[in-house]
């Protein structure tokens, strides 16, 4: 069976040993049964919290599961550490959870920005790191390190997809663009705007914005006089949502183009009958395609928690699941956790297969094309957009 997402069928709990037994773990290794400390790292509080909350829940999923196989060889503990989706005080809680000798891998962040910033903390103090969610390129191909690997992908293949499948398929020829000007919302622009150029596409101007922007009159007047057929948006959930909201009420009929930083539950909620036929790209299938997506829906289902697990849940579950699974493979030592976690091939997780390439990236999430139909992220080859039943903006 596949360890990633194996069903327990008999469940039990041992104690958690003392903060003082478990700080041994670094220098003497781990008996059976000690205590195993993760950090779980993302946006719990402010605008971003819903992916993190949810990000978290699934981590935490992971481990519950894993603690109750029987024959569990340590009990783990996952210390949920809140990043803001800010870098400054990223760097702050990576550096604390990398110098905690007792915590022996860190699963982090949501938001590109944080774990752009923080890639020097996790290699200065040799902490095995496993990204969950942040896709910006540089996490891991900005520069190689012996500890930074990554389940979800790069945000590159995304946006070659994106302008295909809108110049292609759709005959969609002109563009204004809106990005935040986050290292993630630049690097979103950067790539489609790169891809555009080798389509008949034509980007007829850009607006960089500030990720806390509220009034967007001026570049949306300027938009509405250019008469793009598409707006795209490089950003995640609460700017999307006050753009596409201004939009509406100054009478923008272009189709949004999203990125995966607004695909999940939260948008939906923010946008309302608005996000009707949004389209956005999201490395994975839906949830319930996965390889242990119906067994993860129910299990987090099971757990009664207030939040969603939004779009990189399963990532953060995969992402923990994995490391646990390292763990108990080699044992205590960080260096050894490192090394494995690098050598990953083939891994069985609810994602479908983790293969980390030299730089600790996962070569294997493929592209799939979303658009909203009556309030739900769906596949776009599923959906009534793609028989002609219903039509996207200007088609």
């Amino acid at each position: 069976m596949n360890r990633g997402f194996e069903v327990v069928a008999h469940t039990f709990r041992l104690p958690l040993l003392g903060v003082a037994a478990a700080g041994l773990l670094w220098s003497a290794g781990a008996n059976a049964k000690d205590v195993v400390k993760l950090a779980f790292i993302g946006p719990l509080t402010g605008s971003n919290s819903a992916h993190g909350l949810g990000g978290r829940n699934a981590a935490e999923l992971a481990v519950k599961l894993h603690n109750e196989k029987p024959g569990a060889k340590y009990t783990y503990e996952l210390v949920s550490l809140d990043d803001e989706c800010k870098p400054n005080v990223g760097v702050q809680v990576a550096t604390r959870a990398a110098t905690d000798k007792s915590i022996l891998a860190v699963i982090p962040h949501y938001c590109s920005a944080v774990a752009v910033a923080t890639v020097d903390v996790y290699e200065r103090f040799q902490v095995p790191t496993v990204v969950w969610a942040a896709v910006h390129p540089d996490v891991t191909y900005g520069k190689k390190t012996t500890v930074m690997n990554r389940v979800s992908a790069t945000l590159i293949k995304q946006n070659e997809v994106a302008a295909k499948f809108l110049t292609g398929d759709q005959g969609y020829r002109r563009w204004a663009a809106v990005y935040d000007t986050t290292d993630y919302g630049k690097s979103m622009f950067k790539f489609f705007d790169q891809y555009l150029k080798q389509t008949p596409g034509q980007m007829v101007a850009s607006f960089g914005v500030g990720v806390d922007q509220q009034d967007f009159n001026a570049e949306l007047t300027k938009i509405k006089e250019l008469k793009p057929d598409v707006v795209y948006f490089g950003g995640l959930t609460p700017l999307g949502v006050r753009l596409i909201n201004q939009m509406s009420r100054l009478g923008i009929t272009a189709q949004f183009q999203g990125t995966s930083g607004i695909v999940g539950d939260s948008f939906l909620k923010g946008a309302g009958p608005l996000a009707e036929g949004v389209v956005a790209m999201y490395d994975n299938p839906p949830v319930e395609k996965l390889p242990g997506g119906k067994f993860f829906v129910e299990q987090y289902a099971k757990q009664k928690y207030n939040e969603t697990f939004e779009a990189y849940g399963p990532y953060a579950y995969t992402a923990t699941a994995l490391v646990m699974d390292t763990i108990d493979k080699v044992g205590t030592d960080r260096k050894k956790i490192a090394a494995a976690l690098r050598a990953t091939k083939d891994y069985d997780a609810i994602v479908g297969k983790v293969s980390f390439d030299e730089y600790g990236q996962n070569i294997n999430p493929v592209t799939t094309r979303y658009v909203v139909q009556d309030g739900k992220w769906i596949d776009w080859d599923e959906s009534e957009y793609k028989t002609g039943k219903r039509k996207l903006a200007g088609r």
